[in-house]
């Protein structure tokens, strides 16, 4: 994510991923299942903090061949892992990174979806983040934003919805996301650009 934006002494480090981005983690986080309600074929998406890839690989099937992903983070060693799993599942050609600056997001084309997941948390602006969130969703697009149930609390999570809603997000419904906390947005008319 952002420097600036993101407190750095909490950004998940590479070597920590392999804990939980590994075959075992879809017993609890299926991404077919999380995300096929959501992105349809020919979407473009955005995975916001995606790690290794857990998600945006999946994003990349989902969107097929007309489709397109973009990883967005602040570490480098992220994306280059992101491409080399994505190169050997055969889906590197629908996916392209884009490293973050350290002042803004630094990327301007819109989504039909966008995800962040286990990672707002990170986010010590959550107001900015969301503002540039918000900047990049189509009219009628969707922002999933998922958190680690465990890592933040419920009345945290509450806030972070609430500030969420000031930047123009309204909420859709909060989808079940086994050991999360969720809600999925649309732009209310506030947030529409």
């Amino acid at each position: 994510m952002l420097e600036k934006l993101i407190n750095t002494k909490h950004v998940c480090p590479c070597w920590l991923c392999y804990t939980f981005d590994n075959p075992l983690r879809k017993i609890f986080h299926d991404p077919v299942e999380i995300l096929s309600p959501y992105v349809h074929q020919g979407n473009t998406a955005i995975d916001i903090g995606p790690g290794m890839g857990y998600f945006t690989i999946p994003l990349a099937e989902l969107v097929g061949p007309a489709g397109r992903v973009t990883a967005i983070d602040i570490q480098q060693k992220m994306l280059s892992a992101l491409m080399n799993r994505a190169q050997n599942k055969g889906v590197a050609d629908r996916i392209k990174t884009h490293l973050a600056g350290t002042d803004s997001i630094g990327f301007n084309e819109k989504a039909d979806f966008i995800l962040a997941f286990w990672m707002a948390h990170e986010v010590p602006d959550e107001q900015k983040f969301f503002s540039e969130i918000s900047d990049l969703m189509k009219p009628d697009g969707l922002f999933l934003l998922v958190e680690p149930l465990l890592h933040v609390s419920r009345k945290n999570f509450a806030r972070t919805v609430e500030t969420a809603k000031s930047v123009g997000f309204v909420i859709k419904e909060s989808p079940e996301i086994r050991m999360s906390q969720s809600a999925l947005f649309t732009l209310g008319k506030k947030g529409c650009r």
